[in-house]
């Protein structure tokens, strides 16, 4: 594993585990037994280990998320709720403490500096895009004129506030509820889309 590796899965790690603000050089160190020269000579900064971060989480979403959750589902609305699961599997193996590393890290940067702020919306855009793609799969499911991207982004907040909400309350069945609201709206907007047809 080269030193870029090694600084990047702990500092993954040490950002859902502390926080960014609260993990510093020294922490990124001492997990990665690198020196400081090394880490420096591949990150400048604390900041740029951050967009590092970013760029992983944002060019790895398919084989860190999708593909694992997808692996045995084809139908693709199915996929949207086999992806929940799977964050809602996160939230109950870590007793509630789970949350959503780009979630984490948007509400803890209020103000993030331009470059950071564009790979936290990359990351978002990227994994709403994969919704609209399952929507657009399933659009003759969908009634006519169903904006697609909206009801992703929907999903999306739906996911970030569940996991939000479970891990403040730490109860699972915040997120449970959430869910559950989606997949009425989903039968409904299947019902609607039969009536119409």
């Amino acid at each position: 594993m080269s030193a870029r590796e090694k600084i990047i899965e702990a500092a993954m790690e040490l950002f859902w585990l502390k926080g960014y603000n609260s993990t510093s050089i020294a922490d990124l160190l001492s997990r990665t037994q690198l020196n400081s020269g090394s880490l420096y000579h591949v990150f400048p900064s604390k900041q740029d280990v951050l967009i590092g971060v970013l760029e992983t989480y944002r060019d790895g979403i398919e084989a860190m998320l999708l593909q694992p959750a997808w692996s045995k589902v084809d139908d693709p609305i199915e996929k949207i709720f086999a992806l929940l699961a799977a964050y809602r599997g996160m939230i109950v193996e870590s007793e509630c403490a789970y949350g959503c590393p780009i979630g984490s890290l948007a509400l803890e940067l209020h103000e993030p500096d331009p470059p950071v702020r564009a790979l936290l919306a990359q990351n978002f855009d990227k994994w709403t895009g994969a919704i609209e793609a399952c929507l657009s799969d399933a659009k003759k499911r969908l009634p006519a004129g169903t904006d697609r991207r909206a009801l992703a982004q929907f999903i999306l907040t739906t996911m970030e506030g569940g996991v939000m909400q479970a891990r403040t309350h730490r109860d699972v069945s915040y997120f449970d509820r959430g869910v559950a609201q989606l997949r009425t709206h989903f039968d409904l907007l299947q019902k609607a889309a039969k009536l119409k047809a």
